[in-house]
């Protein structure tokens, strides 16, 4: 069955709705497991990097200061990851029909119901199909050094789900993390062509697409 979004995503960026939530298939079971609690995605990505690691202590893989260096270079690995998939590919130009119909479904639905809690994160078995993914890619490019870049690589996915998933169901707090919560709101509310990372402003300090300050 196709996905069928409840509107096209269109050229201009769309009013935000803070209620209710877009039906996105027109079968009832896909249109259900669409929507998903974040703690089965955060879940399943700490158990992975919890898996990985023991994995990579007991049968040798890991040792001391080399497993602390490949887990923060996965880490460091995903916020370019994090900034890159948000920036190309759910912000693909919608300049096609069929482009337009994956641009809404992939994030064009969230951008219309920000507040829609049940759709921040893939579902559980999609989740798992991605981590499985993930390790067949890093064991065939990093080789024995895999478990040290995905358990850090799959850490930063369940941090940027934890953050991502906190700035949009809870207030801004009234500290220093409260530049999250302004960083992601610009992208929502007011420039969405720039400001892309979540989890870390890092690439977007880097590249060019931080938020103009406002006049």
């Amino acid at each position: 069955m196709q996905p069928v979004s409840a509107a096209p995503a269109p050229a201009a960026p769309v009013r935000p709705k803070h209620k209710g939530s877009a039906q996105l298939f027109e079968n009832p079971l896909l249109e259900r497991l669409s929507h998903t609690h974040i703690a089965w995605p955060v879940g399943i990505f700490i158990a992975t990097t919890l898996l990985s690691l023991y994995y990579g202590f007991t049968h040798g893989f890991l040792s001391g200061a080399s497993a602390l260096g490949l887990f923060l270079g996965g880490l460091f690995l995903f916020t370019f990851v994090e900034y890159a998939v948000h920036r190309y590919l759910y912000h693909l130009p919608a300049t096609t029909p069929r482009k337009a119909k994956f641009q809404y479904t992939m994030h064009g639905v969230h951008h219309e119901f920000p507040k829609d809690k049940t759709r921040l994160a893939m579902p559980p078995i999609v989740t798992v199909f991605v981590a499985s993914l993930l390790f067949f890619i890093f064991r065939l490019v990093f080789g024995s050094w895999a478990f040290g870049v995905l358990a850090g690589f799959t850490f930063g996915y369940a941090s940027y789900l934890f953050v991502h998933y906190a700035i949009h169901a809870y207030s801004p707090p009234k500290n220093f993390l409260k530049v999250w919560w302004t960083h992601h709101s610009q992208h929502h509310y007011r420039q969405d062509e720039v400001a892309f990372g979540v989890s870390s402003t890092l690439w977007d300090h880097l590249i060019g697409t931080m938020p103009k300050a406002r006049e």
